[in-house]
């Protein structure tokens, strides 16, 4: 029983309160020069845009969107509020207030389409990502991994070519006559023999036929 009247009181003070604010809102906008249906729209433009953030709040948690829009709703509603008890003249009207009144539509356009066509954050992309860290069991067998021996790396190291050996430098008869006759004469003045680069300068030969020449005289 004391659960139902508790209930029913609150709802009594929400019903009071949303029609104390919804008439201030509509005195205001008539003030403001809107006339007719007009003054009545602006009331339930306000309201459905401070139920639109809240509700936006209560589903998919806390954002700036949603409280940015419920911040600008509720400041209008206060705003008429405070507005109506005497602090200005709406007989005589600012032209900031008939400005604010007369864009406040847009911005409740702007404001509702947002709050129902932006998505809201997902769990998975509010939650940050941990990266695991490495674990002991890990390390220690990355320490006890033995280390490949020298047969090891010998099995593994491809075994090199072996440098191919230059084919024999063609030299004729008649030249090796003629070097064995300066081989003979070098030895008989200097009582040694003859060496490749005397040879070769000798005779006026590249080295590797100077080298073929010399193996022959030997």
């Amino acid at each position: 029983m004391t659960s139902k009247l508790r209930v029913d009181a609150v709802l009594v003070q929400a019903l009071i309160a949303g029609a104390l604010s919804f008439a201030h809102l509509h005195d205001l906008a008539a003030a403001a020069g809107q006339t007719g249906w007009k003054a009545w729209a602006y009331p339930v433009s306000v309201d459905l845009l401070l139920v639109a953030a809240w509700r936006r709040l209560r589903s998919d948690g806390s954002s700036r969107l949603a409280w940015c829009w419920f911040l600008v709703s509720l400041f209008a509603s206060l705003g008429a509020n405070v507005a109506t008890a005497g602090f200005l003249d709406l007989a005589h009207p600012p032209g900031w207030l008939r400005f604010g009144v007369a864009g406040w539509p847009a911005v409740a356009f702007l404001g509702g389409t947002l709050l129902a066509h932006s998505p809201a954050p997902t769990a998975a992309e509010s939650r940050p990502v941990v990266e695991p860290e490495p674990t002991e069991s890990v390390s220690t067998e990355a320490e006890h991994v033995p280390e490949p021996g020298p047969e090891a790396a010998a099995e593994v190291e491809p075994t090199r070519p072996a440098p191919a050996t230059a084919p024999p430098v063609p030299v004729p008869a008649a030249l090796v006559e003629h070097a064995r006759k300066l081989a003979d004469d070098h030895h008989a003045r200097t009582g040694h023999p003859i060496d490749t680069d005397t040879l070769r300068a000798r005779l006026g030969v590249p080295a590797p036929m100077a080298d073929a020449i010399a193996a022959q005289l030997s």
